[in-house]
């Protein structure tokens, strides 16, 4: 199998599709109970390294969600500022 390092390397598209890939030998059957094993290892390794990139995509897209919410609510309140004038 690889290595963590070599994991944290890959990206998302290329663990998703290494995935897809173990899932299908798994689901083909005709493996040894050792190989089944060693695939299924695998497959655990590669949706970690798909669920970190899933989870830093969602925290990027929430920061700049609250960062565009930040900058509405200082438009509105310097509107606001200006009706009062």
């Amino acid at each position: 199998m690889t290595t963590k390092a070599a994991d944290e390397a890959l990206g998302y598209e290329q663990a998703r599709d290494e995935l897809i890939d173990v899932v299908r030998r798994l689901e083909a059957g005709g493996t040894s109970l050792e190989e089944s094993l060693a695939l299924w290892q695998r497959g655990e390794e590669l949706a970690k390294v798909c669920r970190r990139w899933l989870d830093g995509a969602r925290a990027r897209l929430d920061a700049a969600l609250a960062e565009e919410g930040e900058e509405e609510a200082g438009e509105v309140g310097d509107a606001e500022g200006a009706d009062e004038e």
